[in-house]
């Protein structure tokens, strides 16, 4: 088999480590997924996802000089969904329709609603810094 960045191949898990998994490609070459290229979500534990000897899909997305495969198993997945047709939806544009308002009532039902945002988020990051501020200790 020739290796070729962006081919999607299938392999078995030779070995784990914190960083990533070794997977054992046909015709004996060895490739490394990057615990970032494990799945979509943040992976803590690499072991979670993968176990010694399983069979995976991975997308080879590089090979440097020194022959080091670099594999994807999240973006072999993507390619299997991008396979198939996604058909769009129908946004409704006017659901919050301001149309009958003037320019300068729209502007100033956003300047209403962004200062009431500003000041629940002001209300809320204060009531989680306490009492607000550095106290002297009083001095005898």
């Amino acid at each position: 088999m020739l290796v070729e960045v962006g081919k999607i191949v299938e392999g078995k898990v030779s070995g784990i480590t914190n960083f990533g998994a070794f997977i054992q490609l046909p015709e004996g070459k060895t490739g490394l997924v990057h615990i970032s290229e494990v799945a979509e979500e943040y992976v803590k534990d690499i072991r979670s996802h993968l176990k010694e000897n399983q069979v995976v899909k991975v997308k080879i997305i590089s090979v440097d000089k020194n022959g080091k495969i670099s594999l994807s198993i999240k973006k072999a997945q993507e390619s299997n969904t991008n396979q198939r047709t996604v058909k769009p939806v129908d946004i409704d544009w006017n659901r919050n329709s301001t149309d009958n308002l003037s320019f300068e009532e729209r502007l100033a039902k956003f300047m209403k609603d962004s200062d009431e945002k500003l000041h629940d988020l002001k209300k809320n990051f204060e009531s989680k810094r306490g009492s607000g501020g550095y106290r002297k200790s009083a001095q005898f």
